[in-house]
């Protein structure tokens, strides 16, 4: 198993639309195969960055999920919402491997 850990810098006065972005990509990561383990978004401390984490059964099949959502009609969607609504500033993706009891 492969969990991806995604940290957003997001603009803090586009929260909601954000919070938007994070519930596209919920169901869609799971349409390919993925569980999806949330969106966190800023509390306290810093008021713009959230994170993101999902899983898939190895790196082979994450990379295959990245390239069929660049030809799913949801996922270009959400990543149009995203262009449009700047609430992204960048991200950076690191993958890890869990540890499970």
């Amino acid at each position: 198993m492969i969990t991806c850990y995604l940290r957003y810098i997001i603009d803090p006065y586009k929260l909601e639309a954000f919070e938007h972005y994070a519930k596209l990509w919920i169901p869609l990561v799971a349409k390919f195969g993925g569980t999806h383990h949330g969106y966190f978004l800023p509390s306290e401390g810093a008021n713009n960055v959230a994170l993101a984490l999902f899983s898939f059964p190895s790196l082979a099949a994450y990379e295959r999920y990245r390239q069929d959502s660049f030809a799913d009609a949801e996922c270009l969607a959400a990543f149009k919402y995203a262009e449009e609504t700047r609430c992204v500033i960048s991200y950076e993706r690191s993958f890890m491997r869990p540890v499970l009891g």
